[in-house]
This record gives structure tokens, sequence and C-alpha cells, in this order.
């Protein structure tokens, strides 16, 4: 498990004041800014973060530190982190997208079918992207507890049962 979580990203300048557009990747937008300080992927930046307002696909925001139009700008892109140890705890059932990226994926009769690459949701419910060994294309593969019905973070491995066909012999 990762000692720390993205939590959202900025997506570029908001406004001439030195305010960004904020993706917010917490289950409740606004939460993001419940965890205190955040830092950038290296952990070398850090940024206080104060919610100015809601904008199309996002959350407008100040960051300390931050003052200026071009300022911002150049913060476009940059993924937002916290340690994990201030993130509240999952509840049974439950996973950070982050625990789950990298896992071996094997079938319920133990072969290796392959490797979550990313967690996505269009809406639905969560897939997980897997790539399969030797192949060009990856597979989503629902996450319910059907074709899911064992995640063992220790283990670092998932075991799936997937639907026939969906991982094509070739």
């Amino acid at each position: 498990m990762t000692a720390r979580i993205c939590v959202g990203a900025i997506a570029g300048a908001f406004g001439v004041k030195g305010e960004v557009r904020l993706k917010s990747f917490c289950a409740e937008p606004a939460a993001i800014v419940d965890y205190g300080t955040l830092t950038d992927e290296a952990g070398t930046r850090r940024f206080d973060v104060t919610l100015t307002g809601q904008v199309k696909n996002g959350l407008s925001a100040r960051l300390s530190g931050v003052r200026t139009k071009e300022e911002a700008d150049a913060l476009r892109g940059v993924r937002l982190y916290v340690e994990r140890d201030r993130l509240p705890d999952v509840g049974e059932d439950e996973f950070y997208h982050a625990d789950l990226i990298g896992l071996r994926v094997v079938d319920t009769g133990g072969t290796e079918i392959g490797t979550v690459r990313a967690v996505l949701n269009h809406g639905a419910s969560d897939l997980l992207e897997v790539h399969a060994p030797g192949k060009k294309v990856t597979v989503l593969l629902p996450f319910t507890r059907a074709v899911v019905p064992t995640v063992d973070l220790a283990g670092g491995r998932i075991v799936a049962d997937p639907p026939e066909g969906l991982f094509p012999e070739d």
C-alpha cells in the first residue's frame, strides 16, 4: 500500500488573481480541504487549499503561495497528495483505488490473468482495467462481488471469476 494517496489535481488557472481550477478525486469533492496541507507528487511543494466555489467539472480554489494567474497556470497538471494516515479508514469490502492498482489478478483456479492498471467508474459501478500478459489491449473487469469474490491486499492479488469470453485466448 502506498504511503501517500492522490486526492486531486490542478486543472489550471481560474481568473486572473491566482485561483486555480481543482479536480477533486474524493467521494465528496469538497472534502479535499479536510485533509489539511497537500503536497505535489515529489512531496517538495506544499499547498494549503481554500475552496472559493464550484466551476464546471471541479472546484475553484486558492493555494498558499500562488498569487498570480501565471503561477496558477504553471501548476496545471500537478497532482495533489495526502499522507495515507490522514485519510479515514475504509469499511469492510471498501478499498482505496490506489491499493488496487498493481495487484495481480488470478482466476478461481489460480491462473494469473493480468495486473490491475487502473480503477475506472463511468457511472454505474467500478471497473478494473486489467492488462493481461502478452496482450496489447486491456480488459475492463466489473468490480462486483460476483466477478471479484476476493481482494487480498496483504497477498497482493485479486481472485476473479470473469464472465465467459472476457479474456479471449487470441
